[in-house]
């Protein structure tokens, strides 16, 4: 039984601010010397970033689609251990789903999992004493939901101000702050960039998140808010944990006879990686060193790296810098050909394949990649097609794609998945599994336990899929649509 003060903050839509407000309300607490932990609902790991910049400690996402319902609370107790207060920022407005599974899967779904009070970011900019009626709505539409009060935005003036906390005073719900039209400035880096500024600590993200820490700190009754957020009663649940998620004796796998701890590099920088914090855990405790590499900057793998993990946040935009790091697409290159595991999620199936747009990448893959204007984004049920460190032929997982870019071919001999409605997406080829569907690794710890065995094994070995990883044809020239890694990214070697 863990009690952890927490507060969901929401809005009627997108674009009321809250993102801003989370992010600031963990900024300020933080500044007062509360331990705060930061969580975004669903897949959005840039989001995520920012509130862990913002709390001090990793941002993590609570993602019911992609982890299953039953582990919303234990990550948030996970992730908020010895906090003083959680925040929670949620997606789209408080009772929306992207896939039509309002009952489970909204922001109002999660806060009822987490049983949290919920906190109202409402743009007032065009609005008067409307706003009763449409936080009375909200309040009225879903009983068992705890709205806690509101925030209000772009409040125009003091005399508008009154006028809006008389019409909620009316109907009974608090108002936790006001800010005025000026006070939310758009300060923080471009979402082009993703979370690349947080995670090579770029002065301008600290710059912004310290900015919007003020302002809230000026406009928001932070006492009050931490009252109503040490209101929310105990969670009936367990901690989430690694360690007994691997193992079937709840600890560590067993590594190969002899074997010390192998390590796994993991591509980030120095404030985490574009891998959801949950998976450097995971691999820890599956028996790695988990040592970080800048895929942007570093020029060398970490010594001795003896499998390499690429997550889903490394941003499509920086394309032509991955291809300017061409002493580190060799070092991958080489890795792979070696058949050590590599796992290259979303943009990280990019940076394997030959070109992207003309830029040479690190040639692991006989594919090349075209950035397109339009976005592909949504969950897949996926069937994985061939044996992997990731899944068993067969296996069924769900992931989350976010792409511009296009992959011809799209899959190679032995595809990654496939799910109705698509062709076959992705490659899987000797220790590699490259595709651009995100899963989330809390959900199938076995990944981290597969990774470790194959990478703690001997090369040969790996290669000719002795693991149980299912690697296979190391020592044949490479099927169709996957070649060994030439210098350079270049032609076959």
């Amino acid at each position: 039984m863990t009690v952890v003060p927490r507060l969901v903050l929401s809005a009627p839509s997108s674009g009321h601010g809250k993102n801003a407000l989370a992010i600031g309300l963990l900024a300020a607490f933080a500044d007062r010397g509360l331990d705060v932990a930061g969580f975004k609902i669903g897949p959005d790991q840039v989001d995520a970033a920012y509130l862990g910049l913002a709390a001090g400690r990793p941002g993590r996402t609570l993602d019911p689609r992609l982890v299953g319902t039953e582990r919303i609370a234990p990550l948030l107790l996970h992730g908020a251990a010895g906090a003083g207060l959680a925040v929670v920022q949620g997606s789209m407005g408080l009772y929306d789903s992207l896939t039509g599974r309002p009952e489970s899967e909204s922001t109002a779904a999660v806060a009822t999992v987490l049983r949290s009070p919920v906190v109202l970011v409402v743009d007032v900019a065009a609005m008067g004493q409307s706003v009763a009626a449409l936080v009375h709505g909200f309040r009225a539409y879903d009983e068992q939901l705890w709205i806690g009060g509101v925030i209000l935005n772009r409040v125009a003036s003091s005399r508008h101000e009154t006028l809006l906390r008389e019409a909620l005073d009316d109907i009974g719900v608090p108002v936790y702050g006001a800010l005025r039209r000026q006070d939310l400035p758009s300060v923080l880096p471009a979402r082009r960039q993703g979370a690349v500024p947080v995670l090579a600590g770029a002065a301008e993200a600290t710059r912004a998140v310290r900015r919007l820490g003020e302002a809230v700190t000026a406009t928001v009754e932070l006492d009050r808010l931490l009252g109503l957020a040490r209101s929310a009663p105990t969670l009936g649940v367990q901690p989430w944990s690694p360690q007994p998620s691997v193992g079937a004796d709840g600890g560590a796998p067993a590594l190969p006879p002899g074997a010390g701890r192998p390590v796994v590099a993991l591509a980030g920088g120095p404030g985490g990686s574009f891998s959801h914090a949950e998976t450097a855990e995971l691999l820890r405790a599956a028996g790695a060193e988990v040592v970080t590499v800048d895929p942007l900057t570093d020029e060398v793998l970490p010594a001795d790296t003896q499998a390499l993990v690429v997550g889903g946040a490394l941003p499509e935009s920086y394309a032509e810098q991955l291809s300017a790091n061409r002493r580190l697409c060799i070092a991958v290159a080489e890795l792979a050909r070696t058949g050590r595991p590599v796992v290259a999620e979303g943009a990280g199936l990019l940076w394997l394949s030959r070109e992207v747009d003309g830029l040479p990448m690190c040639g692991v893959l006989d594919a090349v990649g075209s950035i397109r204007d339009g976005m592909v984004v949504g969950y897949r049920e996926a069937t994985a097609q061939s044996d992997s460190v990731v899944a068993a032929r067969g296996e069924v997982v769900t992931g989350h794609k976010e792409h511009r870019a296009v992959l011809t071919p799209r899959s190679g001999q032995r595809p990654a998945w496939s799910w109705p409605g698509g062709a076959p997406e992705g490659f899987v080829w000797r220790g590699v599994h490259a595709s651009q569907l995100v899963p989330h690794w809390a959900a199938y710890p076995q990944v981290a336990t597969r990774l470790v065995a194959a990478a703690a094994a001997e090369p040969a070995t790996v290669a000719a899929g002795s693991t149980g990883a299912g690697s296979g044809d190391a020592a044949a020239a490479g099927p169709a649509g996957v070649v060994p890694a030439g210098p350079a990214g270049g032609p076959p070697a």
